[in-house]
């Protein structure tokens, strides 16, 4: 079995001022507003819905395929990947473009500035999933990217009768009611959040207790009060968090979280035991800053599955 991960890549410029951005606005000369904020420190992490789902994936060994578009400043980016596990021959590099970048300005009431460019990621439309040979026995994740790339994603996996795992995440907004509908009605599983399902439910028209039905297996995602596995004739079955050590940035929590339930469906674990396995890999992601700086080898992720959910013979096997 192929995994096949499309969706976006993206590169998070992380800053800190040291002060309080309110103390620098003038309310009386917002109709003309020239401010500069001089940081700290500044990080480039890697970031990327899909990458970050890749990279969970890699350090379990699921050595999945990345389908995406990059600007030219990759080659850092794809070199960590590459070194990971994961397969980043289905990249493309957008000439004259930059890789997406989050420009996120952070003060000392945790009150951000945020700017984002889309660059490469606004070229998603032109990755095709036909023609790689992909059938019934592999699996592709359909994150958040443009909503013509996820589009596309799901009528080829469609023709090509690919089991797919569909995450409208945060293009819920743009996505019309009936490409949320369509997305759901072919896809082996859907995710998203309570939040999420919410939106979905107000754009479709219908409860979320019926958009959680339609895919044979759907997972809603709760933040720290854990998720909630809906399968198709049996009783829901909730998931709680895995204990953590410490809380740094819960950013890439949700996307470590697809990562090892991905890992658990290709896997044929149960799907409570790869919801399990998703919360594990969420704790990680949670602990360091940034959303693919965390590591773990094989046996330190079994140790932590068994203190946190007892029973860890399933997962040992399934990561060899």
């Amino acid at each position: 079995m192929r995994i096949v991960v499309t969706g976006s890549l993206a590169y998070d410029y992380l800053m800190t001022f040291p002060g309080k951005f309110r103390e620098h606005f003038l309310s009386d000369r917002m109709h003309r507003l020239t401010v500069s904020f001089l940081v700290d420190d500044m990080r480039r992490l890697r970031g990327g819905v899909a990458g970050n789902i890749a990279w969970t994936l890699a350090l379990l060994g699921g050595k999945p395929l990345l389908i995406a578009t990059a600007g030219e400043d990759f080659d850092e980016y794809r070199t960590a990947l590459d070194q990971a596990g994961v397969d980043t021959s289905g990249v493309t590099v957008i000439p004259g473009e930059f890789t997406a970048s989050c420009f996120i300005n952070t003060d000392l009431d945790a009150n951000q500035i945020v700017a984002f460019y889309a660059g490469a990621l606004s070229h998603g439309h032109r990755l095709e999933l036909g023609g790689r040979g992909l059938g019934p026995e592999d699996l592709v994740v359909i994150s958040p990217t443009d909503p013509e790339s996820m589009l596309k994603a799901v009528e080829a996996c469609r023709a090509a009768r690919v089991p797919y795992l569909f995450d409208p995440g945060k293009q819920t907004p743009r996505l019309e009611a009936q490409q949320i509908l369509d997305g759901m009605e072919s896809a082996a599983a859907v995710i998203g959040n309570d939040y999420e399902f919410a939106l979905m439910s107000q754009k479709t028209g219908k409860s979320e207790a019926v958009l959680q039905s339609i895919a044979p297996v759907t997972v809603v995602t709760r933040g720290e009060q854990g998720s909630t596995v809906l399968e198709s004739g049996k009783a829901p079955v909730d998931v709680p968090v895995a204990p953590i050590k410490g809380l740094v940035d819960p950013t890439g929590a949700g996307d470590a979280y697809l990562g090892g339930l991905v890992f658990g469906m290709a896997r044929k674990l149960p799907w409570p035991v790869a919801g399990r396995v998703g919360a594990v890999a969420a704790a990680y992601a949670i602990e360091v800053r940034g959303c693919q700086e965390h590591r773990y080898t094989h046996a330190e992720f079994v140790a932590r599955y068994r203190a946190a959910f007892g029973s860890s013979d399933e997962v040992a096997a399934a990561l060899g």
